[in-house]
């Protein structure tokens, strides 16, 4: 915060804020930043969803084991996995043509994925089949199982998986750097201010990034809660 509001001869300044809302480059990164983790976030739930309803839904006795083969990729050092990544993207555009939007999506849906299907597995592994099979016995057909009793009573998973993926997102540039994609993103434009020293700028916008940070986690948090309490109360209802 000091060196935020503050010049480079430690002056009290609003300079480095205006700055940054009047500049079409830092207010365009912010909104590509945007951009870049909604799309990283809708990508991961879609697929993210399905898996974790099969894992703690699907029979399985041991889904616990097969959650695990998501989870060991992660115990793999990011850089190589990324190196790996790259190398296949290398390969495969030899015969198709990728855009490096698309490969930034790729490249940070493969990293986050673990992290939006543990907190959904977890979810819809503590919701009892009591309702899911009362609501079919009342007639009620698949998609409105899902929409009106298992969505709601798993949106806690989701909100905390979206939480994890949509936060980081905005902030991971190393994901681009590493699939060749010039573009800034949140976390490169804070890095290049503070490559060349300039801790004004890059302290400001650090401040501006962690107070978005800081309202989406509020606003999530609580709808969270809100949504957790609903559906213990009446997902059966819901059901019905």
């Amino acid at each position: 915060m000091y060196y935020a509001f503050t010049n480079g001869e430690g002056e009290f300044t609003l300079e480095n804020l205006l700055a940054f809302f009047s500049s079409a480059d830092t207010v365009g990164t912010l909104l590509y930043s945007f951009g870049v983790a909604l799309a990283t976030t809708a990508v991961s739930l879609l697929a993210a969803y399905p898996v974790a309803f099969i894992l703690a839904k699907g029979g399985y006795k041991r889904g616990s084991t097969l959650l695990l083969l998501f989870v060991m990729p992660m115990w793999i050092n990011f850089t190589l996995r990324m190196t790996a990544l790259k190398e296949i993207l290398t390969l495969l555009e030899g015969n198709l043509a990728f855009h490096p939007f698309f490969n930034t999506i790729l490249g940070m849906v493969y990293d986050f994925l673990p992290f939006m299907i543990l907190p959904i597995y977890n979810s819809l592994a503590k919701l009892d089949d009591c309702y899911i099979e009362a609501a079919q016995d009342l007639g009620t057909k698949p998609f409105g199982v899902f929409r009106q009793v298992l969505l709601p009573m798993s949106m806690p998973g989701v909100v905390s998986g979206i939480m994890m993926v949509f936060l980081p997102a905005m902030t991971n540039y190393v994901v681009l750097d590493m699939l060749h994609n010039s573009t800034y993103i949140m976390g490169s434009l804070i890095g290049s201010y503070f490559s060349t020293y300039d801790w004004n700028n890059g302290s400001l916008i650090s401040l501006v990034l962690l107070l978005i940070i800081l309202v989406f986690s509020l606003v999530t948090g609580e709808f969270s809660g809100k949504q957790g309490a609903e559906a213990d109360v009446s997902g059966f209802q819901k059901g019905m």
